[in-house]
């Protein structure tokens, strides 16, 4: 069974760089892994210096070897031979499904004499969910992804928060509103055949829709119920929230887990990003910072006493690239 790891938290913790350190580790260890960003703004490209697009693309995957001092130990060496899988989720080439969904209802309504024109069932299709394009495209392609039995880890990068939590939301929200849409749908369908069998007799079978759409409308709702069965199952996904070591990103922190939690998701640990740990010798500002974080990891281990906490060093210079990944990756739990 394909395993998921979600890593989420506030923009600008890190999570794209954990996503890809992650992925990074476990391709080393002969995994197939696919490592997926949902988040519009897109980073992950830069990150695993690649040109990755809405497909999944496969990338060089590192080769293990003990590195030694990863402070100054070389980039990992590369395999060519894959093994580690990349894609940016583009929520526009999801649209024409959820746009055929709402034509068909649409039309079944006319064909009952509710005069709707497409745009504005299409717009009553829109309204029925909370969340935008971006979520359910990632909960519709996470069941393609995962069911696809091509990989042996499916690694997301999400949202920010907001996002997040909307995208949990997504599935019992939508399901609710597909499954309003059904009815509705199956009330026009057998006004708009009673019509037809009154007016042609037996003729009316010709021209009867197909359930070709009907059955479209089954399959979307049974994705999305898939996926919420796979959010919430402990033996095959992990959620890990990413921070740092900063008041306000406890807070949000503490928000998300409360709310991942409420939603029966499973979070085991942390990932405390951008550690302050070997101050430089001379520097009392650098000495105060760490005093700082190490006072932060205090109340953070305080505040989630039955979390695992994972620490990740601040690195020097802009944060990017395979070097930099390696160095994170032998920190990040596979």
């Amino acid at each position: 069974m394909t395993d998921c790891i979600f890593y989420g938290g506030k923009g600008g913790v890190g999570k794209t760089t954990c996503a890809a350190a992650t992925a990074l580790k476990l391709a080393a260890a002969d995994r197939e892994t696919l490592v997926v960003s949902t988040d519009p703004a897109h980073s992950l490209a830069d990150s695993l210096e690649a040109d990755i697009g809405s497909e999944p693309t496969e990338l060089a995957a590192p080769v293990a070897h003990d590195r030694g001092d990863t402070a100054t130990a070389p980039a990992a060496e590369t395999d060519p031979a894959g093994g580690l899988w990349a894609v940016e989720i583009d929520p526009e080439t999801q649209r024409e499904r959820y746009e055929k969904l709402a034509r068909a209802l649409a039309a079944d309504l006319r064909r009952a004499g509710i005069s709707l024109s497409d745009a504005e069932v299409e717009r009553l299709f829109a309204t029925s969910a909370p969340a935008g394009s971006d979520e359910i495209a990632a909960l519709d392609l996470l069941v393609e992804y995962v069911d696809a039995d091509e990989w042996d880890t499916v690694v997301f990068d999400t949202a920010p928060t907001g996002h997040t939590l909307r995208l949990f939301d997504t599935p019992e929200m939508m399901g609710l509103a597909l499954e309003t849409a059904r009815s509705l749908r199956g009330q026009a369908k057998r006004i708009g055949n009673a019509a037809r069998t009154a007016v042609l007799g037996p003729m009316s079978m010709m021209t009867a829709n197909s359930d070709d759409e009907d059955e479209s409308l089954e399959a979307f709702q049974t994705r999305l119920e898939r996926a919420r069965d796979l959010l919430v199952d402990p033996a095959r996904t992990e959620f890990r929230v990413v921070l740092t070591p900063e008041s306000m990103a406890i807070s949000e922190s503490a928000r998300l887990v409360d709310r991942l939690r409420e939603a029966d998701v499973p979070v085991e640990r942390l990932i405390v990003n951008r550690v302050l740990e070997a101050p430089h010798e001379g520097c009392p500002r650098c000495r105060s910072r760490r005093e700082r974080h190490e006072a932060r990891l205090a109340e953070i281990r305080s505040t989630f006493p039955d979390l695992e906490v994972v620490t990740l060093p601040e690195l020097e210079g802009e944060v990017g690239g395979r070097e930099s990944l390696a160095v994170i990756a032998e920190r990040v739990p596979a």
